[in-house]
């Protein structure tokens, strides 16, 4: 008999993700500014608080140091804890006890103590909200040893990821792609179920270019795949899922079968992910490579307000245009 489902939103998979491992066990905390009786800034802790009540889903203090290092002490005893930090760009006061604490206790206590714990973000540009909300900063995070780095970009995807997430015995930062909180559904079962950490998924398999991306980015380059198609280019698109660790075996395999890459990102180019997967690529598959890997990003600049934004965002026809110059090289 297969397992019942219902169709959800990406944010309604990130509550179900919760409610499940909270249902679960006692031990699991939601905490954050305004993630109790508010539900959280969208929405995504809505009905916990009446739930759980106010010891397991509490709201903090608008303090994202005071929120992650109390998280990391939780952690450090045993609960697993899940601090949200209500926009990426806002986690920069909370970034020293991610790095110097979050990271390193289980190096720093040669293994007497681990730090279970998950720290979900909303990130991303394209929903009109000033620059603090709206930047992609994954790779200062991927940089930092230590950290498991998650982009979800299925309502599916995200529940079962931060399911897997939550059980993790090491800190992860739970990115969420909040263009696509709303955008779309998903049949995600009602059922406990994980999607393994590290794994990348073929959201379309193709024999001309392979093109990684995560995140928001997976639609529009599917759209783009598409519409090269009807153009004799056959795209494979690779959602690389977890950005630490990489799955390099998913990665190195599809470039060596088609021979030329595009990575798609909305975090500036210099310095991006896209840089590393470049040179996985060609350290590891350099006798494969036919042509110069593309790479479609941000730009180098502060995120823009309104009347850029939808310029500075990878869209599909720049997308098109960039898998296109690696097919066609």
């Amino acid at each position: 008999m297969a397992a019942e489902s219902e169709s959800l939103t990406l944010v309604q998979a990130v509550r179900d993700g919760l409610h499940t491992e909270m249902e679960r066990d006692d031990d699991v905390i939601v905490m954050g500014e305004d993630v109790g009786k508010n539900g959280g800034v969208f929405r995504a802790t809505e009905g916990l608080y009446d739930e759980f009540g106010d010891d397991r889903v509490v709201d903090t203090p608008l303090a994202e140091s005071g929120i992650i290092g109390t998280a990391i002490g939780m952690a450090a005893y045993g609960m697993r804890p899940v601090p949200e930090i209500q926009f990426l760009g806002f986690i920069y006061p909370g970034f020293d006890q991610i790095v110097s604490h979050a990271a390193r206790l289980r190096t720093r206590s040669r293994g007497r103590f681990t730090c279970p714990m998950v720290i979900r973000a909303p990130y991303g540009g394209g929903i009109r909200a000033p620059e603090h909300h709206s930047e992609s900063t994954e790779a200062m995070f991927v940089h930092q040893p230590g950290l498991k780095v998650v982009v979800p970009s299925t309502p599916y995807d995200t529940k079962g990821l931060l399911i897997s997430a939550i059980r993790s015995p090491d800190p992860v930062m739970f990115l969420e792609p909040k263009l696509i909180y709303r955008a779309f559904r998903d049949d995600v079962p009602n059922e406990s179920y994980e999607v393994p950490l590290g794994e990348a998924a073929v959201r379309r398999e193709g024999s001309d270019v392979s093109v990684y991306t995560w995140g928001a980015m997976t639609r529009p380059t599917l759209e783009a795949a598409e519409n090269l198609a009807e153009e004799g280019v056959d795209a494979e698109v690779v959602d690389l899922r977890t950005l630490s660790p990489l799955d390099e075996e998913t990665i190195v395999e599809s470039f060596e079968k088609t021979g030329r890459a595009a990575v798609v990102h909305e975090a500036p180019k210099t310095g991006g992910l896209g840089a590393e997967i470049t040179a996985t690529l060609q350290e590891e598959s350099l006798l494969y490579q036919e042509a110069p890997i593309e790479r479609v990003t941000g730009f180098d600049t502060p995120f823009p307000l309104y009347a850029l934004e939808d310029y500075y965002l990878p869209e599909a026809a720049r997308i098109e245009d960039g898998i296109r110059r690696a097919a066609g090289f």
